[in-house]
């Protein structure tokens, strides 16, 4: 089930920040990379806009016949992202470093809240509307809660440099 998978990622993001101090938090590869705070940063922008197209999916039933992109279908029928580096939009340059450890640590907390809040109200609807995603074309409401789910752990590889990174070089 695409929420107890979502509430198992978030619980290992929460418990890792944990164990890096705000410096680490901080700390980027290169001047063209993220931290680990803006990666962090970039989830919550993202699931939140995610979160938001559930929302609308679940009321009208808009666009019903709409398909997504062939790409879309894959990354869905393996549950996962491609297994590679995807460049984002030029606003991902943009990305905020974290005013604190703790900060981000309750904002994944109500992140999560609210991510079972909108997987009850799916759960209590029909869900035929669908909304377009920016690259891949429409998702009902379902979709997207698993596409939100799909990338989180998307940045797992990334996580992972990072904290290679950190302890190589900070440790």
């Amino acid at each position: 089930m695409v929420i107890e998978d979502f509430n198992r990622t978030l619980e290992i993001w929460i418990k890792e920040l944990g164990s890096v101090n705000f410096v680490q938090l901080c700390t980027k590869l290169s001047s063209n990379s993220w931290s680990l705070g803006q990666v962090s940063m970039h989830r919550f922008e993202s699931t939140y806009f995610y979160l938001d197209q559930v929302r609308r999916c679940v009321s009208p039933d808009d666009h019903v016949q709409e398909e997504m992109l062939r790409e879309a279908k894959i990354m869905f029928h393996n549950n996962a992202f491609p297994d590679e580096q995807i460049e984002g939009p030029p606003s991902n340059d943009a990305t905020p470093q974290p005013n604190s450890k703790e900060e981000l640590i309750s904002d994944l907390s109500k992140l999560k809240e609210e991510i079972n809040q909108v997987a009850r109200l799916i759960s209590s609807s029909s869900c035929k509307g669908k909304t377009k995603h920016p690259w891949l074309n429409y998702f009902t409401a379902r979709e997207w809660l698993q596409f939100a789910e799909m990338h989180f752990r998307h940045h797992v590889k990334q996580k992972e440099g990072i904290d290679a990174f950190l302890k190589s070089n900070l440790s």
